[in-house]
């Protein structure tokens, strides 16, 4: 999904929700299913979506937009505050 696909989907969803057609928790719903297929199929120069899948409990599952795994280490470390310990990442496929 392009951007300007994720974004006609958001909009679509907020629409829904503006005509009372969904609840928030609908609307969260469907912008975050929006979110996660625009991330997993995501294509950038040079850079791609990365994972945190071990390390601390505030930066475990936290997505960050990288050109290997050691910037995507560095800037999850940056945005969440950690410091030091096991913080391993994974592609975003």
């Amino acid at each position: 999904m392009d951007r300007i696909s994720a974004l006609r989907n958001v909009e679509s969803a907020l629409a829904a929700f503006e005509d009372g057609e969904c609840s928030f928790a609908e609307l969260e719903g469907r912008v975050q299913g929006v979110l996660r297929t625009y991330v997993s199929s995501f294509e950038g120069d040079g850079v791609a979506p990365y994972r945190v899948v071990e390390g601390p409990e505030a930066a475990v599952g936290v997505v960050v937009v990288a050109a290997d795994a050691v910037e995507a280490r560095e800037r999850v470390r940056e945005l969440v505050d950690v410091e030091g310990g096991v913080l391993s990442v994974e592609r975003v496929t």
